[in-house]
């Protein structure tokens, strides 16, 4: 049987099934509920979030003969079922990084013209448009805004400020969101049931941080851990597959600066080190580190954290213990060592110092 990739596989088919987006899906299905169609669309957003997924649904459901009664396609009339099987005549995509040329776009403007055979549009997909050269951008303007009363263009792109202004204004534009921590973990937790995986939420978590932001990221990353783990998927199994520097250094490291052991936080550093990782990126992990300390002082502030419900409450009963001064300060120590790591000649010496400072941040405010 032929193995399919789950970003393909569990690629959305409807508006409901299209992971946190729901701002533009309940545009989109409020304008077919009361046929106000633009005639072009902008879909801007990062990498992964959904882009062509929904201009594909968008296409699919305008063209379907039976839509029910929350506008979702039936996915049993012919157009439904033609678009399904990848033969439908009424949508055409165009990858504008490949097919960027007047001519190119002359070509498609001579298609333009030809009314749909099934259903009631045609549409018109264009990936990656700021790639359009400047004369295709001009040569397209006319036919943008004024096409033929079947025609539907609907451009996606990941860099919305290279679009040249007079395309903008012919479009309504819709910017998608990046895909939350918990957005994304939920969607995994549906694939891996799916596919009969057992894994850890921690783990989901973590796979989720790495994609930052991107679902096809996340059901990627998802893919290779299955491969390197099996069916059954623990979060340290996660963390070596992807080289994620386990949380519980950060939290040892924490306890080692409030007991005031500068020693512990040296030999703590230096175990990281032989693990293989990077002492910049080390930093930057503990910066996160403080910070999300920070957040967990307040309830306010505790929601703005992305990490697994275990994870939650460790940062949660270690926050009680670091006062805010101590938190504002070591978030100052390491923000300046960040900046000043490239120029330092000694860089391990360099972090090492940090770390000395860190574990005197205590008694310095006793003085």
């Amino acid at each position: 049987m032929e193995y399919i990739v789950s970003a393909r596989k569990y690629r959305p088919a409807t508006f409901r099934s299209v992971v946190g987006q729901d701002n533009i899906t309940t545009t989109l299905k409020n304008a077919i509920k009361s046929n106000h169609l633009a005639h072009a669309y902008l879909f801007c957003g990062s990498r992964g979030v959904g882009k062509t997924t929904c201009a594909r649904i968008f296409a699919k459901t305008i063209n379907c003969s039976n839509i029910s009664d929350d506008f979702e396609a039936c996915n049993a009339c012919e157009s439904c079922m033609s678009f399904n099987d990848n033969r439908s005549y009424n949508i055409h995509e165009l990858d504008a990084a490949s097919n960027n040329s007047v001519d190119d776009i002359r070509s498609l403007i001579d298609k333009v013209r030809v009314p749909p055979q099934l259903g009631s549009y045609s549409v018109y997909i264009i990936d990656e448009v700021h790639m359009l050269s400047q004369a295709a951008f001009n040569a397209f303007l006319k036919t943008l805004e004024e096409p033929p009363r079947h025609a539907i263009f609907i451009l996606a792109t990941t860099e919305k400020h290279k679009i040249l202004p007079t395309i903008l204004s012919r479009c309504q534009i819709f910017d998608f969101n990046r895909i939350t921590i918990s957005d994304a973990v939920g969607h995994l937790k549906y694939v891996a049931e799916s596919e009969g995986v057992s894994v850890e939420e921690e783990g989901l978590a973590v796979i989720a941080q790495k994609a930052d932001g991107a679902m096809r990221d996340a059901l990627s990353i998802f893919d290779q851990i299955v491969a390197f783990s099996g069916k059954d998927i623990s979060y340290q199994q996660v963390i070596e597959n992807l080289n994620v520097l386990d949380y519980d250094y950060y939290f040892k490291l924490t306890d080692a600066f409030l007991a005031e052991d500068y020693k512990q936080g040296l030999l703590t550093f230096n175990e990281i080190l032989l693990k293989g990782f990077d002492a910049q990126h080390f930093m930057a992990g503990l910066n996160s580190h403080f910070r999300d300390l920070l957040m967990c002082r307040d309830e306010a502030t505790a929601s703005l954290l992305e990490v697994g419900q275990s994870t939650r409450e460790k940062y949660s009963r270690q926050a009680v213990n670091c006062s805010v001064d101590f938190l504002y300060e070591a978030l100052k120590i390491i923000n300046d060592s960040e900046q000043n790591y490239r120029s330092a000649k000694n860089k391990r010496l360099h972090i090492e110092f940090a770390l000395i400072r860190l574990a005197r941040i205590i008694s310095e405010k006793k003085k």
